[in-house]
């Protein structure tokens, strides 16, 4: 066993994992006396997501969503919730209590932490025949990204809820503030910069929305490929993005000359989550970062102090080599494991159930409910009422968290009927699917990270602090720019060649690697 993934599992937990793991159940007849198909019955262990609607059930098995469910798919589901907040935890300790369900689910891939080194252990099935006997059609949509999260060793292991678009973030504008600029919608950096400026002439108070430790704010590192939480390979070796110090100084510099200027708030190092959406919903940014999903909220919010406000998702604007966007998120939200007790013909039952939730019929009952009940279907055309308070609101997202195989970067029937829904689609097939930076990442995290959390990048979205204390002083122009090349030097001398000698050898191994390309 190699050393990242003994690490993960002591010897006595891997025995009881082979040992005390999973189903006790045989292969029982599939058919009842009236030669109907028996109810498929499997245990699964699912996270709440936060959900207040799923951690508040005191049954949910008992749940009318899950009864429906088991109805439709004609399954009987023991489900066993995990919380999110415990997620971690609580797995490890089924894992070593060996307790396992015949199916479980896990926020994010097979190597990941969450999973304690069970897969690795073999507690799970692989599942290449399985799925290309009993899924084709999952086989055909899931990118080959998401399966290599899923996979080890060269096998699946897991189904995933996979991100057909994992460039999700995007760059918004106040619309009514560009038309009254005069100027054309910014495609370089420095007509972003013009239009800053001339909403700062408008008396724009952030022309620019930052928010504290780049979180959101990374425009100008993603227009010259500085992301300082990405990992790229340089002439064999395994380093980060800010290793190229030139790239860096102009990053900065953008920043710089955005703080001199007054395009960025004097505080921008310490706007934290509650100011950066306060501000913007009460109008007073121009140009901000946020998920793409969160377009008509902005426009609803902002709308609600200034009525004639318009918001719109724009092409990120790039830098010397047509870079532009964010950093692109991991191909897979969450992933389902068998149990290795599983008998076969229970495991492609429960395959086949999972390619049952792309059909349209399944697609209709997570994202509408239950027709004639929830929604009507009138000349071909859905009529749904979205849920209008918070209750109702949890409830539909619970339905929708029921689908634990399929595309999750966006409910597309429910968003086709709200106002303005086409324009997040639009944003997402035509904006968002041309930019957006990848590049190496590792799961499980590297073992250095944890002996040096200063270097370690706050995956996904987050250089590591030694880099983010050096970039907010020279911003502030308490340091040169010039000197990043002896952040580069520090980052070395306090552990960082230990990382990259790590990062290289996964990587030439291709031990835990994801490797996402940038789009252009």
């Amino acid at each position: 066993m190699k050393k990242w993934v003994s690490l993960i599992l002591s010897t006595a937990l891997v025995s009881s994992l082979v040992a005390g793991c999973g189903s006790n159940e045989t292969s029982d007849g599939n058919v009842d006396a009236a030669g109907e198909t028996k109810p498929l019955k499997f245990s699964i262990s699912l996270n709440t997501s936060g959900n207040a609607y799923t951690e508040s059930s005191k049954d949910i098995n008992t749940d009318k969503w899950v009864k429906e469910l088991e109805k439709r798919a004609n399954v009987d589901l023991d489900i066993k919730l995990i919380p999110l907040k415990d997620f971690d935890s609580k797995m490890a300790v089924m894992f070593a209590g060996g307790d396992i369900p015949d199916v479980v689910q896990n926020v994010g891939g097979a190597t990941d932490k969450s999973m304690a080194g069970s897969v690795q252990a073999g507690v799970f099935m692989p599942l290449d025949d399985l799925l290309k006997e009993n899924a084709p059609n999952l086989m055909k949509v899931v990118p080959q990204e998401a399966w290599d999260e899923v996979s080890y060793d060269g096998k699946i292991y897991g189904i995933p809820t996979w991100l057909s678009n994992p460039s999700r973030r995007a760059t918004f504008i106040r619309t009514d503030l560009l038309e009254k600029t005069g100027l054309p919608v910014p495609v370089t950096i420095e007509d972003f910069l013009n239009v800053l400026r001339a909403f700062k002439k408008l008396g724009v108070s952030a022309p620019y929305q930052m928010r504290e430790n780049f979180k959101y704010a990374d425009i100008a590192f993603g227009a010259y490929d500085a992301l300082g939480y990405q990992f790229t390979e340089d002439n064999g070796e395994i380093v980060p993005k800010f290793y190229n110090s030139e790239n860096m100084e102009k990053a900065l510099n953008v920043y710089k000359t955005m703080y001199d200027e007054g395009l960025i708030q004097k505080d921008f190092a310490t706007i934290q989550t509650a100011q950066y959406g306060e501000n913007i919903a009460a109008g007073n940014a121009g140009i901000w970062t946020a998920n793409a999903q969160n377009l008509l909220d902005f426009r609803t919010q902002i709308a609600a102090s200034n009525p004639e406000a318009k918001v719109d998702i724009i092409s990120s604007p790039t830098g010397d080599h047509g870079q532009k966007g964010y950093g692109l998120y991991s191909s897979v939200n969450t992933s389902l494991y068998i149990n290795n007790k599983v008998s076969k013909e229970k495991a492609a039952r429960i395959i086949q159930m999972f390619e049952w939730m792309q059909t349209p019929e399944a697609s209709n009952f997570y994202s509408f409910g239950i027709e004639g009940e929830n929604y009507t279907v009138k000349d071909g055309k859905v009529d749904y009422k979205l849920p209008e308070n918070k209750a109702a609101q949890d409830e539909e997202k619970f339905r929708t968290q029921l689908r634990w195989v399929g595309d999750g970067t966006i409910n597309r029937e429910r968003t086709e009927l709200l106002t303005g829904g086409k324009d997040v689609l639009k944003a997402l097939d035509e904006t968002l699917s041309k930019e957006g930076l990848g590049g190496i990442g590792f799961v499980p995290d590297l073992e250095s990270f944890s002996k040096f959390p200063d270097l370690a990048s706050k995956r996904p979205d987050q250089a590591p602090k030694l880099i983010i204390d050096h970039m907010v002083k020279m911003i502030y122009g308490k340091e040169p720019i010039s000197d990043f090349p002896k952040v580069i030097e520090e980052y070395k001398q306090k552990g960082g060649e230990e990382i990259l000698k790590e990062a290289t050898e996964r990587y030439k191994n291709n031990e835990g690697i994801l490797n996402q390309q940038s789009r252009k």
